[in-house]
């Protein structure tokens, strides 16, 4: 059998998925670090296993109609991709966005099949959402859009099939009403989503995860290199759960944010966010919903409109926004200003272009698959709780986070040291792929 070669493996993904380049590029972007691994590896190539991980086990979609405030009928379209359930039940997020396409969340799934193989936890790669917007909706809005959605996902999610989350637009207000649906429908209380309220089966720390866990994986980083978070000025993209709780974590060991942003714009206090400013950003965007220049009105300091951070000058950036929101520019632009670190908090913040720069830089950067898994891993300890009918204190879901972190900065340490390099990209791909590929081959032809 001849070997496999990166241009000839992403035709036939490009032609058998048109018009999806987002999951060309997440597929992409795999396929240049496994496939010589693939090669020198026969068992993997002879049994097509990249093939049929880029495949998804199953693809849902489905129609959304709901009341608005109005009396009208409003459509949406909703999804669930179903990636690969080899080592456990399907795991990832739902987005509530404009954007939500199928090749989004296909892109998504993907990624996310790796990224929860890290995590050393037994779960499978999954994906779902709706192209509703929750902006500018009320809660009876947003309360009617969730129970019809989760009228249709029901039949298809179950604590040992599926297991969505929250993500973009759906925090802990989405995942109550999603909740609150699927056990009236079902008649059965179980830990179906994770991201639940305290009081009703959800975990400690979760919302702060995300976050936390991309310090932890950055942190392990930059000790690796005898260096660490104590005294770097960092930029911090976005202002939702993420980039928080990215800051509540720098600030506890020692670092200091001074960006924030949104679809707007993004603010530029040289004084840094301490724990009091990151209380009046909680207030206005959890509780709120209101935009980040009033962050700039109340401390006067910079609001640049309809920019991103990335020209601010640093010693550690951390994309917790969107994906694609480093480009070329923008990374050559963070290394010249002497950046030398990048913790990637959002899925593929990062083009392929701008990944390049941070490499031939020879910068510490974690891509989102490792740096960003506290969240899912976290998600998985929440799985763990709802099945043994327990909840861990703050301290023991706190250890346990750290200590997956870690083991992912193992894992990746291994398969992608090189010289005097870690090729981060290649050591999360490759450690991700070797357990599902595995797992796979024992399973056979599934």
């Amino acid at each position: 059998m001849s070997e496999l070669n990166v241009k000839d493996f992403m035709e036939t993904i490009i032609a058998r998925n048109p018009g999806e380049p987002e999951f060309h590029q997440a597929v992409q972007e795999v396929a240049e670090s496994v496939i010589p691994f693939i090669n020198a590896n026969p068992k993997y190539r002879e049994a097509k296993i990249l093939e049929r991980i880029a495949e998804p086990e199953r693809v849902i979609m489905f129609r959304v109609p709901w009341l608005d405030d109005k009396g009208e009928t409003q459509i949406n379209r909703g999804f669930r991709v179903e990636m690969n359930s080899a080592i456990g039940p399907y795991k990832g997020g739902l987005r509530l966005h404009p954007t939500v396409y199928l090749g989004l969340l296909k892109f998504l799934a993907f990624e996310q099949v790796f990224k929860n193989s890290l995590t050393t936890l037994p779960m499978g790669g999954g994906k779902g959402g709706s192209d509703f917007d929750p902006k500018g909706k009320s809660n009876n809005e947003v309360m009617k859009f969730c129970q019809s959605f989760m009228t249709e996902l029901q039949r298809h999610i179950g604590p040992n099939t599926d297991v969505p989350a929250g993500d973009i637009g759906v925090g802990g207000r989405e995942i109550g009403f999603m909740f609150g649906q699927y056990k009236r429908i079902r008649n059965e209380f179980t830990g179906i989503l994770t991201g639940k309220g305290l009081n009703w089966g959800g975990s400690l720390i979760r919302p702060e995860a995300t976050g936390y866990g991309c310090v932890y994986f950055t942190q392990a980083m930059l000790k690796f290199k005898g260096d660490s978070l104590k005294g770097k000025i960092c930029v911090v993209s976005g202002s939702g759960n993420v980039a928080q709780y990215t800051i509540e974590k720098v600030n506890q060991l020692g670092g200091k944010c001074v960006t924030l942003s949104d679809s707007s714009g993004f603010i530029h206090d040289p004084d840094g966010i301490d724990a009091e400013k990151l209380a009046f950003i909680l207030e206005l965007k959890n509780v709120k919903r209101g935009r980040i220049k009033e962050y700039a009105q109340k401390y006067g300091c910079e609001y640049v409109d309809g920019k991103k951070p990335w020209g601010i000058k640093c010693d550690v950036a951390f994309p917790s926004a969107t994906q694609n929101e480093i480009n070329e520019d923008d990374a050559k632009t963070l290394v010249k200003n002497g950046c030398i670190a990048v913790g990637e908090g959002a899925n593929m913040p990062t083009t392929p272009e701008g990944v390049e720069v941070f490499q031939k830089a020879k910068i510490c950067y974690g891509p989102g698959k490792a740096a960003n898994a506290g969240g899912v891993a976290t998600s998985g300890l929440e799985m763990s709780q709802n099945s043994l009918r327990l909840s861990w204190t703050r301290e023991e879901v706190d250890q346990r986070l750290q200590g997956i972190m870690l083991a992912i900065h193992e894992q990746c340490a291994k398969y992608g040291k090189e010289k005097d390099y870690i090729d981060y990209v290649k050591g999360a791909n490759i450690a991700g792929f070797v357990k599902v590929a595995d797992t796979m081959l024992d399973q056979g032809l599934v």
